[in-house]
């Protein structure tokens, strides 16, 4: 064991990482402590990047079916990963867990291989909800950036998702997720059971930024005015950097407000943190005006826009 490295300490609910030390680059391989019956159903991947020789690397990775070992591009000084979930969704009873930590000084891009399929139970007696749970771990002086693909959640089914987010002072974010009402195209707008969201950001030792809701639309319509009204595709977009200032923030507001087929607000929540939502109608202006969302804020605040990446 190289005791000149210290502990990594866990960030995830799994917290195999918080009980081993790294042996060099070899990294300890923790033991799939799953009972078979959970294979398929209870899977979780682990990831640390470290910043090295002037670029950042995947240091340590780990990864339960139906997750799959991720390759590390080189992006510039960042590395770009593309997280594979080889299944076909998460269904009832199922639990998803993503934990992710970034060393310092280190710059990571992550997004999904593809949307994110809720499928309900096919025993109609079960109500337990699929179960997501993603924890990040920004160390000081260090980069994270995350666009995830939709949340799409079928008829009848039910969703506890949470993403808990820490940064250092000095660190750097960009994040946006995203959920659509159900299979659209098919007539399943607003037909799941219930989806449970928390997006939770703290910055140091503070609580900067809470998102957190129930929709349950037999409950409560979701195409209500000041609920979702006539949107079937919604994201939060979060943006802490230093250059996130009142000028560019108003900047990034009027260009979303030219955005065709889009409803859309950002606003600067607390110094040097940007909030915005996009609603839309339709998928393809929800795509684009994503993407250009992204890409205004990669210019304008981080200036990268080569960062915004195809997949």
């Amino acid at each position: 064991m190289d005791s000149s490295r210290p502990a990594v300490r866990g960030v995830g609910s799994p917290g195999k990482l918080a009980l081993h030390e790294r042996d060099g680059a070899r990294g300890f391989q923790p033991a799939d402590r799953r009972d078979p019956s959970e294979i398929g159903r209870r899977g979780s991947i682990e990831l640390i990047f470290e910043r090295r020789r002037g670029r950042t690397v995947l240091a340590y990775s780990y990864a339960e079916p139906p997750f799959r070992v991720p390759r590390a591009f080189a992006l510039g000084d960042a590395a770009y990963v593309i997280i594979v979930c080889s299944g076909p969704g998460i269904f009832a009873g199922d639990s998803l867990q993503q934990s992710v930590h970034v060393a310092s000084g280190a710059r990571v891009i992550l997004t999904s291989q593809s949307a994110l399929q809720v499928h309900p139970s096919a025993a109609p007696s079960c109500a337990a909800p699929a179960v997501v749970r993603h924890a990040y771990a920004v160390d000081e002086d260090a980069e994270l950036q995350c666009h995830w693909d939709p949340v799409i959640p079928f008829a009848a089914s039910r969703l506890d998702q949470r993403f808990d987010i820490q940064i250092a002072e000095s660190s750097r974010l960009y994040w946006s997720d995203a959920v659509m009402a159900g299979r659209v195209s098919r007539g399943e707008a607003w037909r799941f059971t219930s989806l449970a969201h928390e997006l939770r950001l703290r910055v140091g030792a503070s609580l900067a930024y809470l998102e957190r809701y129930t929709v349950a639309p037999a409950d409560r319509a979701p195409q209500r005015p000041w609920v979702a009204g006539e949107a079937s595709y919604i994201a939060t977009a979060l943006v802490r950097h230093p250059d996130a200032t009142k000028d560019r923030v108003e900047a990034l507001y009027r260009n979303v407000a030219e955005l065709d087929g889009v409803d859309g607000g950002v606003d600067l929540a607390a110094a040097r943190l940007a909030v915005a939502r996009l609603m839309a109608r339709d998928g393809a202006s929800f795509g684009r005006a994503r993407t250009s969302y992204r890409t205004m804020v990669l210019r304008s605040i981080f200036g990268g826009p080569e960062l915004a990446t195809r997949k």
